[in-house]
């Protein structure tokens, strides 16, 4: 009996061994199937092209969007109440500096300066008959200078009047073209009611911004290039002022070109997309602009060493078409990864496909 169970216990043992190494067999033929020619370890690393970098010519160019504001804009107003009596300018047409616009009633102030100047004359006569007295003794001095402070207080009441008196007519500031009337004759108007607006469209400013870091790179009298909304013209202005401050919200440097526009062709309130060549670059240093991974502390891309992945902060500066600027992080002969960056990590091993210069970039 010891003898039979034995027998059976060494037979289940044998079967139990046979099945699991059949079982180990037949899975590690499966996963070498399965893994196939291109298995091992050449199917852990990550395809990938890389950039050789060399410096390049580059034209250093900044590219901005900006607005067209007039010259001069001002909304007239009348500084004085009262009815308009005349109105002198037709809707949108040319106006010189100075030019009468528009009147209000002054009828009340003239009949108040014909009389100041009917007093002031009397006045002036009485002034000379007590010089005379005083000069052959006949008054005494604090009787003529009675007489002297009447005139002069009559003449400074009619200077008050005709400062008043030219409130009544609307000038021109400057010469420029004036808009759509907003008052009718026989209105009445007030210091707060809108007459007409005023601008001078020639020449006309460029408002734009650039990023603050090239703000010691551009200086007055630089010219800029632009084109306006609506049509492919482009139209070269000059910069003339410059804002002494960086935006701290923004980081950017604002600056004002001045655009001749002896044709009016470029209208106030327009978009604009501005270009600024700065000094151009012999030896740049450029990638292609899909190896830029942006993260929240700046940009980052992997070099290739050693055929591995190694990551590297970088300072980018302009880009063109289908490259960007390195200005710190990356040296000539540096390999970047130019694709496959998705699937990269720190550290990952490298099977390089394709290999790519400067040349072959451009």
């Amino acid at each position: 009996m010891n003898k039979t169970v034995k027998t059976i216990l060494l037979l289940v043992v044998a079967a139990v061994v046979g099945y699991l190494l059949y079982n180990k067999v037949f899975s590690g033929n499966e996963q070498a199937q399965a893994s196939g020619p291109g298995g091992g370890p050449m199917a852990q690393k990550v395809a990938v092209d890389v950039f050789v970098v060399s410096p390049t010519a580059f034209q250093n160019k900044i590219t901005s969007t900006g607005s067209v504001i007039p010259n001069e804009d001002v909304e007239l107003r009348s500084e004085i109440s009262g009815r308009v009596t005349a109105i002198n300018f037709k809707e949108g047409a040319q106006v010189k500096k100075g030019q009468l616009l528009m009147t209000v009633n002054d009828a009340d102030l003239r009949a108040q300066l014909a009389k100041l100047q009917s007093n002031q004359k009397l006045y002036q006569d009485m002034e000379e008959r007590q010089r005379t007295l005083l000069e052959k003794e006949y008054i005494s001095r604090q009787e003529y200078d009675q007489v002297s402070n009447q005139l002069a207080t009559a003449t400074a009441d009619i200077q008050a009047l005709r400062a008043t008196l030219d409130k009544a007519y609307v000038r021109a500031p400057f010469d420029g073209v004036i808009g759509l009337r907003q008052v009718s004759e026989g209105s009445y108007v007030t210091p707060t009611s809108p007459v007409a607006r005023i601008v001078d469209i020639s020449p006309v400013k460029i408002d734009f911004s650039i990023p603050g870091r090239y703000s010691q790179s551009v200086k007055v009298g630089d010219k800029i290039t632009f084109t306006s909304e609506g049509s492919a013209e482009q139209y070269e202005a000059s910069i003339y002022a410059i804002q002494p401050n960086i935006d701290p919200a923004t980081r950017t440097l604002q600056l004002r070109a001045l655009y001749e526009n002896k044709n009016q062709e470029i209208k106030p309130g327009a978009f604009v997309k501005v270009s600024l060549s700065l000094e151009d670059m012999d030896e740049a240093i450029l990638i292609p602009t899909e190896s830029i991974i942006p993260e929240a502390t700046g940009h980052k891309i992997f070099l290739a060493k050693g055929g591995k992945a190694q990551p590297k902060m970088v300072k980018i500066g302009q880009r063109s078409e289908t490259l960007i600027q390195i200005i710190e992080g990356v040296e000539p002969g540096d390999t970047i990864i130019s694709s496959g960056i998705l699937q990269t990590r720190p550290g990952s091993d490298l099977n390089i496909r394709r290999v790519v210069t400067s040349g072959d970039a451009q």
